[in-house]
């Protein structure tokens, strides 16, 4: 049965009056209230679309705070892969994260490619190379993301040998 997976690389930074801010829970449930819900909401006009969405992340402790947690299980019943969520996810798992798998070690190379001295270019090297993210890449992350997860089934759960790579 073909499933379709949707992937946000969120890049927006928190601010208030114009100072960067550390993600708290009260922010992070701010966006996925005002951010993530709507662009939900857009793609899956219908319920049944948004019920079959799985929530996945790690376990920041802004995204596994109660209240956090809370507002996860209602957005996404019984589909939140989480620290604490309704399955279960090992802290220690990049290889299962396209986030950590793939995204951060992109951008950062990405962006220091350019060299930003200051904060404000660093912000803005990091919007563009963000929005240059296409969608044919996005769909090869999580067919790689797919791979490794049915080769650790395969393997029955035991550390992956080696970390696959396709070249297309």
């Amino acid at each position: 049965m073909p499933f379709l997976t949707l992937v946000f690389w969120v890049h927006t930074f928190f601010e208030e009056d114009d100072v960067t801010v550390t993600v708290n829970s009260d922010r992070y449930c701010a966006i996925l209230q005002n951010f993530f819900q709507p662009q939900l909401g857009e793609i899956f006009n219908d319920q049944d679309g948004a019920d079959n969405v799985w929530f996945q992340q790690d376990g920041a402790t802004a995204h596994s705070s109660r209240r956090s947690l809370s507002l996860q299980k209602e957005m996404f019943p019984g589909h939140v892969i989480s620290l604490r969520g309704d399955i279960g996810w090992l802290p220690r798992s990049p290889d299962f994260t396209p986030c950590d798998f793939f995204l951060w070690g992109y951008l950062n190379a990405k962006v220091y490619e350019q060299r930003p001295v200051t904060l404000e270019p660093l912000k803005e090297v990091i919007r563009q190379e963000v929005a240059a993210i296409t969608p044919e890449m996005t769909l090869k992350v999580m067919d790689n993301y797919r791979q490794r997860l049915y080769q650790c089934i395969n393997i029955q759960g035991c550390h992956l040998s080696d970390v696959l790579f396709k070249t297309r």
